[in-house]
């Protein structure tokens, strides 16, 4: 069995989860975690965030449920508006640092939602996973590098065509994965105590 986590590193409710998913790991290290990317914001929802007009309300909302920090230099974005979240150079930089690290996955994971969330960069910019990357003490050439391959761009279409037939509409979702059994521990929000209660009555 394992613990797969479907995310889009835009996703606040995602940032937000980032907490209960390091503690639900750690007290689980039998249990390996796999990291999904979901694309969130593909195709037409690729518009200028000033778009979605309820960012803020959510944020506070994320905030005062999780404790997680949004900090200066996202909301320097939020304030301007003309920044584009695009989910499929998120998930090609997830899948670079993936790569580079398959056991710290959710750890990177985590560690590229404060880079946007926190420090306001563009999950766009080879730079991020380099800063990213340097910090986590990985390869930051390797992983820029990555970033920018064919390869990568197929991992990051592949993440999202798995998070579809894991049958995940929404972000972020914690399932156990045992074999071809299924069993969703969290959906947007959940305590760590939760999902305990829910890997137990599984």
């Amino acid at each position: 069995m394992k613990l797969v986590y479907v995310f889009d590193a835009y996703c606040g409710w995602s940032h937000g989860f980032s907490g209960t998913l390091r503690e639900a790991a750690s007290r689980h290290p039998e249990l390996p975690v796999e990291v999904v990317s979901g694309g969130l914001f593909t195709g037409p929802r690729r518009v200028p965030i000033r778009q979605f007009g309820y960012v803020q309300g959510a944020n506070a909302k994320i905030a005062e449920l999780t404790g997680a920090e949004f900090g200066e230099g996202y909301e320097r974005l939020i304030a301007d508006g003309s920044f584009v979240m695009d989910s499929e150079a998120a998930a090609r930089g997830v899948a670079a640092l993936r790569q580079a690290a398959p056991d710290r996955a959710a750890e990177l994971a985590a560690a590229l939602q404060n880079a946007f969330y926190i420090d306001g960069l563009s999950l766009s910019d080879p730079a991020t996973y380099r800063t990213v990357a340097q910090a986590a003490g990985l390869d930051a050439d390797a992983v820029s590098s990555a970033f920018e391959a064919p390869a990568t761009r197929a991992a990051a279409e592949a993440d999202f065509r798995r998070a579809a037939a894991l049958g995940v509409s929404g972000f972020p979702t914690l399932l156990a994965v045992d074999g071809d059994t299924v069993t969703p521990l969290a959906h947007g929000h959940a305590t760590a105590d939760e999902i305990d209660e829910r890997l137990a009555a599984h």
